[in-house]
Protein backbone atom coordinates (compact mmCIF):
# COMPACT_ATOMS: atom_id res chain seq x y z
CA UNK A 1 0.00 0.00 0.00
CA UNK A 2 1.25 3.47 -0.89
CA UNK A 3 0.17 6.91 0.35
CA UNK A 4 -1.51 7.46 -3.02
CA UNK A 5 -3.91 4.53 -2.62
CA UNK A 6 -6.27 6.82 -0.71
CA UNK A 7 -6.90 8.69 -3.96
CA UNK A 8 -8.05 5.51 -5.71
CA UNK A 9 -11.43 3.75 -5.78
CA UNK A 10 -10.40 0.11 -5.97
CA UNK A 11 -13.14 -2.13 -4.57
CA UNK A 12 -15.69 0.71 -4.53
CA UNK A 13 -18.90 1.31 -6.48
CA UNK A 14 -19.60 4.81 -7.78
CA UNK A 15 -22.91 6.13 -9.08
CA UNK A 16 -22.65 9.13 -11.41
CA UNK A 17 -25.99 10.87 -11.98
CA UNK A 18 -25.85 12.97 -15.11
CA UNK A 19 -22.83 11.04 -16.34
CA UNK A 20 -23.69 10.87 -20.04
CA UNK A 21 -22.14 14.19 -21.05
CA UNK A 22 -20.12 17.14 -19.79
CA UNK A 23 -18.63 17.19 -16.31
CA UNK A 24 -20.56 14.08 -15.31
CA UNK A 25 -19.05 12.07 -18.16
CA UNK A 26 -15.59 13.28 -17.16
CA UNK A 27 -16.26 12.20 -13.57
CA UNK A 28 -17.48 8.77 -14.69
CA UNK A 29 -14.40 8.17 -16.82
CA UNK A 30 -12.00 9.41 -14.15
CA UNK A 31 -13.47 7.39 -11.31
CA UNK A 32 -13.53 4.29 -13.54
CA UNK A 33 -9.85 4.80 -14.31
CA UNK A 34 -9.29 5.14 -10.55
CA UNK A 35 -10.55 1.59 -10.06
CA UNK A 36 -14.25 1.94 -9.26
CA UNK A 37 -17.11 -0.14 -10.56
CA UNK A 38 -19.17 2.65 -12.13
CA UNK A 39 -22.90 3.06 -12.59
CA UNK A 40 -24.04 5.95 -14.77
CA UNK A 41 -27.60 7.25 -14.65
CA UNK A 42 -28.91 9.86 -17.07
CA UNK A 43 -31.89 10.77 -19.20
CA UNK A 44 -29.57 10.86 -22.22
CA UNK A 45 -28.00 7.69 -23.65
CA UNK A 46 -24.87 6.52 -21.83
CA UNK A 47 -22.03 5.73 -24.23
CA UNK A 48 -19.06 5.21 -21.90
CA UNK A 49 -17.75 1.66 -22.15
CA UNK A 50 -17.34 -0.49 -19.07
CA UNK A 51 -20.07 1.04 -16.94
CA UNK A 52 -23.53 -0.07 -15.85
CA UNK A 53 -26.06 2.27 -17.49
CA UNK A 54 -29.41 3.35 -16.03
CA UNK A 55 -32.11 5.71 -17.21
CA UNK A 56 -33.40 8.40 -14.85
CA UNK A 57 -35.44 11.57 -15.14
CA UNK A 58 -34.71 13.81 -12.16
CA UNK A 59 -37.90 15.75 -12.80
CA UNK A 60 -39.93 12.61 -12.08
CA UNK A 61 -40.15 11.28 -8.53
CA UNK A 62 -41.19 7.81 -9.69
CA UNK A 63 -38.21 7.60 -12.05
CA UNK A 64 -35.84 8.43 -9.20
CA UNK A 65 -37.47 5.83 -6.96
CA UNK A 66 -37.09 3.26 -9.74
CA UNK A 67 -33.39 4.06 -10.05
CA UNK A 68 -32.83 3.67 -6.31
CA UNK A 69 -34.69 0.34 -6.34
CA UNK A 70 -32.71 -0.90 -9.36
CA UNK A 71 -29.32 -0.35 -7.76
CA UNK A 72 -28.17 -3.68 -6.41
CA UNK A 73 -25.51 -3.33 -3.79
CA UNK A 74 -23.70 -0.49 -2.06
CA UNK A 75 -22.90 2.96 -3.42
CA UNK A 76 -19.62 4.12 -1.91
CA UNK A 77 -19.51 7.35 -3.91
CA UNK A 78 -22.50 9.23 -5.28
CA UNK A 79 -21.72 11.96 -7.79
CA UNK A 80 -24.70 14.25 -8.42
CA UNK A 81 -23.70 15.96 -11.66
CA UNK A 82 -26.93 16.54 -13.63
CA UNK A 83 -28.16 20.05 -14.26
CA UNK A 84 -30.03 22.18 -16.78
CA UNK A 85 -30.19 25.85 -17.72
CA UNK A 86 -32.81 28.50 -17.08
CA UNK A 87 -35.87 28.05 -19.24
CA UNK A 88 -35.91 24.26 -18.88
CA UNK A 89 -39.24 22.97 -17.55
CA UNK A 90 -38.75 21.37 -14.16
CA UNK A 91 -35.40 23.04 -13.49
CA UNK A 92 -36.17 23.24 -9.77
CA UNK A 93 -36.57 19.46 -9.66
CA UNK A 94 -33.72 18.52 -11.99
CA UNK A 95 -31.09 20.80 -10.47
CA UNK A 96 -31.75 20.16 -6.79
CA UNK A 97 -34.94 18.46 -5.57
CA UNK A 98 -34.33 15.30 -7.61
CA UNK A 99 -30.77 14.97 -6.34
CA UNK A 100 -31.93 15.37 -2.74
CA UNK A 101 -34.67 12.81 -3.27
CA UNK A 102 -32.22 10.23 -4.64
CA UNK A 103 -29.84 10.79 -1.73
CA UNK A 104 -32.70 10.28 0.71
CA UNK A 105 -33.82 7.08 -1.01
CA UNK A 106 -30.35 5.55 -1.07
CA UNK A 107 -29.88 6.35 2.61
CA UNK A 108 -33.31 4.97 3.53
CA UNK A 109 -32.50 1.75 1.69
CA UNK A 110 -29.14 1.57 3.49
CA UNK A 111 -27.26 1.49 0.19
CA UNK A 112 -24.65 4.04 1.32
CA UNK A 113 -22.55 2.33 4.01
CA UNK A 114 -20.35 4.10 6.53
CA UNK A 115 -17.35 5.58 4.77
CA UNK A 116 -19.37 6.60 1.72
CA UNK A 117 -19.29 10.08 0.22
CA UNK A 118 -21.53 12.35 -1.82
CA UNK A 119 -20.25 14.95 -4.27
CA UNK A 120 -22.49 17.47 -6.01
CA UNK A 121 -21.82 19.90 -8.83
CA UNK A 122 -23.06 23.30 -7.79
CA UNK A 123 -21.97 26.55 -9.47
CA UNK A 124 -20.30 29.87 -8.81
CA UNK A 125 -23.78 31.24 -9.51
CA UNK A 126 -24.79 29.92 -6.08
CA UNK A 127 -22.15 31.78 -4.07
CA UNK A 128 -24.82 34.02 -2.52
CA UNK A 129 -26.29 31.23 -0.42
CA UNK A 130 -25.03 32.69 2.85
CA UNK A 131 -26.51 36.10 2.13
CA UNK A 132 -29.83 34.42 1.35
CA UNK A 133 -29.53 31.77 4.08
CA UNK A 134 -32.85 32.53 5.80
CA UNK A 135 -34.86 31.91 2.62
CA UNK A 136 -32.64 29.00 1.60
CA UNK A 137 -33.35 27.30 4.91
CA UNK A 138 -37.10 27.91 4.54
CA UNK A 139 -36.92 26.16 1.20
CA UNK A 140 -34.82 23.27 2.49
CA UNK A 141 -37.32 22.71 5.29
CA UNK A 142 -39.93 21.75 2.67
CA UNK A 143 -39.22 18.04 2.43
CA UNK A 144 -41.77 16.66 -0.05
CA UNK A 145 -40.81 16.35 -3.72
CA UNK A 146 -43.88 18.05 -5.17
CA UNK A 147 -44.18 20.42 -2.21
CA UNK A 148 -40.62 21.69 -2.64
CA UNK A 149 -41.17 22.17 -6.37
CA UNK A 150 -44.35 24.12 -5.68
CA UNK A 151 -42.54 26.32 -3.13
CA UNK A 152 -39.87 27.20 -5.67
CA UNK A 153 -42.44 28.09 -8.33
CA UNK A 154 -44.72 29.99 -5.94
CA UNK A 155 -41.82 32.07 -4.64
CA UNK A 156 -40.29 32.80 -8.06
CA UNK A 157 -37.28 30.62 -7.24
CA UNK A 158 -37.55 28.04 -10.03
CA UNK A 159 -34.29 29.14 -11.62
CA UNK A 160 -30.66 28.16 -11.99
CA UNK A 161 -29.13 30.53 -9.45
CA UNK A 162 -31.59 29.59 -6.72
CA UNK A 163 -31.14 25.87 -7.31
CA UNK A 164 -27.40 26.25 -6.79
CA UNK A 165 -27.81 28.38 -3.67
CA UNK A 166 -30.14 25.70 -2.31
CA UNK A 167 -27.58 23.01 -3.11
CA UNK A 168 -24.85 24.88 -1.25
CA UNK A 169 -27.08 25.42 1.77
CA UNK A 170 -28.07 21.76 1.69
CA UNK A 171 -24.44 20.59 1.74
CA UNK A 172 -23.67 22.79 4.75
CA UNK A 173 -26.85 21.92 6.59
CA UNK A 174 -26.70 18.16 6.10
CA UNK A 175 -23.00 17.59 6.74
CA UNK A 176 -23.30 16.93 10.47
CA UNK A 177 -26.38 14.71 10.20
CA UNK A 178 -24.81 12.64 7.45
CA UNK A 179 -21.53 12.39 9.33
CA UNK A 180 -23.44 10.74 12.17
CA UNK A 181 -24.25 8.03 9.62
CA UNK A 182 -20.65 7.85 8.46
CA UNK A 183 -21.33 9.64 5.16
CA UNK A 184 -19.53 12.75 3.91
CA UNK A 185 -21.05 15.37 1.58
CA UNK A 186 -19.31 18.12 -0.40
CA UNK A 187 -19.79 20.10 -3.59
CA UNK A 188 -17.75 22.00 -6.10
CA UNK A 189 -18.69 25.44 -7.42
CA UNK A 190 -17.29 25.61 -10.96
CA UNK A 191 -16.79 28.78 -12.88
CA UNK A 192 -17.39 28.78 -16.66
CA UNK A 193 -16.67 25.29 -17.99
CA UNK A 194 -16.73 24.28 -21.64
CA UNK A 195 -19.48 21.66 -21.69
CA UNK A 196 -22.28 21.02 -24.21
CA UNK A 197 -24.71 22.75 -21.83
CA UNK A 198 -22.44 25.77 -21.53
CA UNK A 199 -22.02 25.92 -25.31
CA UNK A 200 -25.80 25.96 -25.68
CA UNK A 201 -25.87 28.97 -23.35
CA UNK A 202 -22.55 30.46 -24.40
CA UNK A 203 -23.65 34.10 -24.52
CA UNK A 204 -24.34 34.00 -20.80
CA UNK A 205 -22.31 31.16 -19.34
CA UNK A 206 -19.04 31.32 -21.29
CA UNK A 207 -18.94 35.11 -21.50
CA UNK A 208 -19.03 35.36 -17.70
CA UNK A 209 -15.56 36.28 -16.44
CA UNK A 210 -14.13 36.46 -19.96
CA UNK A 211 -12.22 39.65 -19.13
CA UNK A 212 -10.62 37.95 -16.13
CA UNK A 213 -9.58 34.90 -18.17
CA UNK A 214 -8.21 37.08 -20.99
CA UNK A 215 -6.06 39.06 -18.58
CA UNK A 216 -4.93 35.89 -16.79
CA UNK A 217 -4.13 34.16 -20.07
CA UNK A 218 -6.37 31.14 -19.44
CA UNK A 219 -9.36 29.49 -21.08
CA UNK A 220 -12.67 28.34 -19.61
CA UNK A 221 -12.25 25.14 -17.62
CA UNK A 222 -12.62 21.74 -19.25
CA UNK A 223 -14.92 19.05 -17.83
CA UNK A 224 -11.86 17.16 -16.63
CA UNK A 225 -10.63 20.25 -14.74
CA UNK A 226 -13.81 20.03 -12.64
CA UNK A 227 -13.89 16.23 -12.41
CA UNK A 228 -10.53 16.03 -10.62
CA UNK A 229 -11.51 18.01 -7.49
CA UNK A 230 -14.93 16.32 -7.27
CA UNK A 231 -13.44 12.83 -7.48
CA UNK A 232 -10.86 13.86 -4.88
CA UNK A 233 -13.58 15.04 -2.48
CA UNK A 234 -15.28 11.63 -2.59
CA UNK A 235 -12.03 9.69 -2.17
CA UNK A 236 -10.50 8.48 1.08
CA UNK A 237 -7.82 11.13 0.61
CA UNK A 238 -10.46 13.70 1.61
CA UNK A 239 -11.70 11.77 4.66
CA UNK A 240 -11.40 14.88 6.86
CA UNK A 241 -13.43 17.09 4.53
CA UNK A 242 -17.20 17.41 4.68
CA UNK A 243 -19.77 20.18 4.38
CA UNK A 244 -17.74 22.37 2.03
CA UNK A 245 -18.49 23.93 -1.34
CA UNK A 246 -15.09 24.06 -3.01
CA UNK A 247 -14.81 27.01 -5.38
CA UNK A 248 -13.26 25.77 -8.62
CA UNK A 249 -13.32 28.95 -10.69
CA UNK A 250 -9.60 29.58 -11.34
CA UNK A 251 -9.43 32.17 -8.57
CA UNK A 252 -12.21 34.41 -9.88
CA UNK A 253 -14.14 34.79 -6.64
CA UNK A 254 -11.01 35.15 -4.53
CA UNK A 255 -9.72 37.88 -6.83
CA UNK A 256 -13.06 39.63 -6.56
CA UNK A 257 -13.23 39.45 -2.77
CA UNK A 258 -9.66 40.73 -2.46
CA UNK A 259 -10.23 43.47 -5.03
CA UNK A 260 -7.42 42.17 -7.20
CA UNK A 261 -9.62 42.28 -10.32
CA UNK A 262 -12.35 44.89 -10.65
CA UNK A 263 -14.57 42.90 -13.01
CA UNK A 264 -14.50 39.96 -10.62
CA UNK A 265 -15.23 42.25 -7.67
CA UNK A 266 -18.29 43.67 -9.44
CA UNK A 267 -19.55 40.19 -10.34
CA UNK A 268 -19.03 38.80 -6.84
CA UNK A 269 -20.86 41.77 -5.39
CA UNK A 270 -23.84 41.02 -7.61
CA UNK A 271 -23.86 37.27 -7.00
CA UNK A 272 -23.71 37.74 -3.25
CA UNK A 273 -26.67 40.15 -3.14
CA UNK A 274 -29.86 39.28 -1.30
CA UNK A 275 -32.42 38.03 -3.80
Amino acid sequence: MTPFDAFRYDGKRALVVGGATGMGAAVAELVKDAGAAVLVADRAPVTLDGVEAHQVDLADEASIDALADAIDGPVHALFSCAGVADGTPGIERINFIGHRHLINRLLEQEKMPRGSAIGLISSAAGMGWRTNLENVQKYLAVEGFDEAAAWARDNNKADYMWSKMAMNGYVAGEAFHLLQQGVRINAIMPGPTDTPLAQANADTWLSFGADYRDEAGIQAATPSDQAYPLVFLCSDAAVGITGITMITDAGYQASGVAGAHQGAADAVGFLEMEF
